[in-house]
């Protein structure tokens, strides 16, 4: 048997008054229950915060004030369910002062066997307040519209899963109508109504982006063009955002969500620098033809449209200026480094949970004292003022829609916390303060959480903006420890991460504009593969990692030396160039390194070209000056590289024939002839001299002499 609530009426009572529950009973088991009855029990009076929250622990026996049983229609079948109500007067629960009155509703059946049990139970209570405080305690609201992304590291939609979330019924359909439920109410002298208390919308611009590429019209998914079934569902939401947008403060998240501890361990703090909404930059995903982004939104910071990334990306898409001074720690905590690098991007305030704090406890007011939202925490370069979300009332909102007895049953607790710590003296002549931000991944039950939000209008409470808490009263809450349940980004993927971050930085080394506008879709990609939403999907955290890497490593292929047909070239002289073209496919130009490299640097010398500058999708024609020293083949490697030694392309082996002369050839050519030439003369003068003296010795009775056949020389 299952219990639902769906009314407790009133949610404060006051003497005299008449509590009223009405829900929903379910049987969920195999037997028929007859004889069903409900009653309610009270327990003993709670009055401080810390007494509701250690009722948890050691409950109640609910023993203080016992109701009769009302009967209820039956019987009741397998999977039948039947509508209840139930009315007790404050007389008869005797409830004798203000607080908190723990209640138990018993529902009693007789099953197969005969026997009258109890076959359900829901756990909530009874609040009684007659007299508001003297300062009344301010409660703020921080409420995420965050989601991981659906794209990969090019821009591309890998699935519609985005267009289910925000259809009607969709996690942030659900999560943005609470914002739209929030009670309004008309201010003394103000022409038009209000939200009863303003909610700061905590955006990703990650999500705003994703969701405008969808609302623009047809696009592709998994590489199947104008196969995205979200046009209509996403421009409807970014509608009803902009509404949302105009009547509560906006802040921007880091483009992505990105989880900036993880990053910072990985030792990337520049990749959170570029994600935060105060980074200059562009994280527009336009594509063109081959799929790369072309870096050219209407969302880019610098020169062409000044302001905060991030930031720039709201304004346009929203139509309002968000905040970009305050950073909401994903998980709850923040390292001290991770603090001087969000400082150093322009933040100078964060949001941490009380569960992170290692005296958390004090600013909730359970530890004694008032509650307080504001403190500080120790960074590496000093003290960070930050504010403290209230872990227990957060994860409250974060889980309503599933809470045991229903979402009333939770939004009481809520109020009963509230007003517990409403009645305890404040230490502060300002009163308490409390913010309650639930979790990124929040999938409400909206009129709940809208409830909850609205029920500041109870005596002793009051609406307040981030602002005012940041001026209201601080407290001491210790030092920043990771919470027991923290889930780290998976180490494998975060690898990757680093590897596609290391390649990033090489080429921007080689990039002849702005690195910062040019490479504006890759800092993007990074950011969005390092979203604090993969926590808690690690398989799928290591795929988009593994995909950034490969993406990233792909840019180097597009820088390439092409080869030779046949894989040789003929050189004409001993000084003849070296003829090379290379192709930079990249939509940007980029400054390169030439190796060219041979075998032992035997009788072939390659000289140096420097830096050469590439026109994005162009050849190039490089002229490599040589100086040959013989005549032959020569075994060379040629290959690009980024300035800063990183590989463009893949190396290239080549053969480079010549015919002509080298200056050795050559020299040992001539100095051959030269011998020779000499040789040929000293043959010459020997024959005449020896012709000469044989001329001398002859007599004339001797008669004619001859020459020998042959020359001695």
């Amino acid at each position: 048997m299952v219990v639902e609530l769906t009314r407790l009426d009133p949610r404060t009572v006051a003497p005299g008054g008449t509590v009223t529950l009405s829900g929903t009973l379910t049987n969920t088991g195999a037997e028929t229950l007859t004889d069903l009855g409900v009653r309610l029990q009270r327990g003993e009076v709670l009055t401080t915060r810390a007494e509701l929250i250690g009722n948890d622990a050691d409950p109640d026996p609910m023993s203080a004030a016992t109701m009769p049983f009302v009967p209820l229609p039956g019987p009741l079948g397998p999977g039948a369910r039947v509508d209840f109500t139930y009315s007790v007067t404050t007389a008869d629960l005797r409830l004798d002062r203000d607080g908190v009155y723990p209640v138990l509703l018993i529902v009693n059946g007789t099953g197969a066997d005969g026997t009258a049990r109890r076959v359900a139970e829901v756990s909530t209570s009874v609040v009684q307040q007659t007299a508001a405080p003297a300062a009344a305690t301010s409660v703020a609201w921080l409420w995420p519209l965050a989601e991981r992304t659906h794209r990969d590291a090019s821009g591309e939609f890998v699935d519609d899963g985005l267009a289910d979330l925000v259809s009607d019924g969709g996690r942030l359909d659900r999560a943005l109508a609470v914002l739209e439920q929030v009670p309004t109410v008309v201010a003394p002298g103000a022409p038009i109504e209000a939200p009863a208390a303003p909610v700061t919308v905590a955006v990703d611009p990650a999500l705003v982006e994703e969701l405008s590429l969808m609302a623009d019209g047809p696009y592709a998914v998994a590489g199947a063009d104008g196969a995205g079934a979200g046009t209509e569902a996403a421009a409807a939401w970014l509608t009803r955002l902009r509404a949302v947008a105009a009547d509560h403060p906006v802040v921007a998240l880091p483009y992505g969500d990105v989880d900036a501890d993880a990053l910072q361990a990985a030792g990337l703090p520049a990749a959170v620098l570029r994600s935060l909404p105060g980074a200059a930059g562009t994280t527009d995903e336009s594509t063109d033809d081959t799929g790369e982004g072309t870096g050219s939104a209407p969302g880019a910071a610098g020169a062409e449209s000044p302001g905060p990334a991030g930031a720039a990306l709201l304004r346009d898409a929203l139509g309002v200026a968000p905040r970009t001074d305050l950073a909401w720690a994903a998980g709850g905590s923040v390292r001290p480094d991770t603090l001087g690098t969000l400082r150093a991007g322009g933040v100078d305030r964060v949001v941490v949970a009380s569960s992170a704090l290692t005296a958390g406890e004090r600013a909730l007011g359970v530890a004694g004292g008032g509650a307080a939202a504001r403190t500080t925490v120790p960074g590496q370069d000093g003290p960070v003022d930050a504010l403290v979300a209230d872990s227990g009332l957060s994860g409250l909102v974060g889980s309503a829609a599933s809470a045991s007895g229903g979402p009333r049953v939770a939004e009481q607790r809520y109020l009963a916390e509230l007003v517990l710590l409403s009645q305890q003296p404040a230490t502060d002549p300002a009163g308490q303060s409390v913010l309650v931000a639930p979790p990124r991944d929040v999938d409400p039950d909206p009129g709940t959480v809208a409830a909850m939000i609205g029920q500041t209008a109870v005596p002793g409470l009051r609406a307040a903006s981030l602002a005012d808490l940041a001026a209201g009263p601080a407290i001491d809450a210790g030092t920043l420890v990771q919470p027991a349940d923290a889930a780290p980004l998976d180490p494998a993927g975060l690898a990757d991460i680093a590897g596609a971050a290391g390649v990033r930085d090489d080429l921007a080394g080689a990039v002849t504009a702005d690195p910062a506008t040019v490479l504006a879709p890759y800092d993007a990609a990074v950011s969005r593969a390092a979203s604090v939403a993969w926590r808690d999907e690690p398989a799928a955290f290591v795929q988009v990692a593994t995909d950034l890497r490969a993406t990233l490593a792909g840019l180097r292929q597009r820088v390439t030396l092409l080869a030779p047909a046949d894989g040789t070239y003929s050189l004409a002289s001993d000084d003849s160039p070296l003829v090379l073209t290379v192709q930079n496919d990249l939509p940007f130009a980029v400054r390169v390194l030439l190796d060219v490299r041979t075998r032992d640097n035997v009788g072939l010398t390659i000289g140096d070209l420097g830096p050469q500058e590439l026109a994005p999708g162009q050849r190039t024609t490089l002229e490599v000056p040589t100086e040959l020293r013989q005549s032959g083949r020569f075994a060379v490697t040629a290959g690009l590289t980024t300035p800063n030694g990183g590989p463009l392309g893949d190396d290239v082996a080549i053969q480079v024939r010549s015919t002509a002369y080298g200056t050795i050839s050559l020299s040992i050519t001539i100095g051959a002839a030269v011998l020779l030439g000499l040789l040929f003369l000293r043959r010459g003068v020997l024959f005449l001299r020896r012709r000469g003296r044989a001329e001398e010795d002859v007599t004339p009775a001797a008669g004619p002499a001859f020459p020998p056949s042959r020359s001695p020389v």
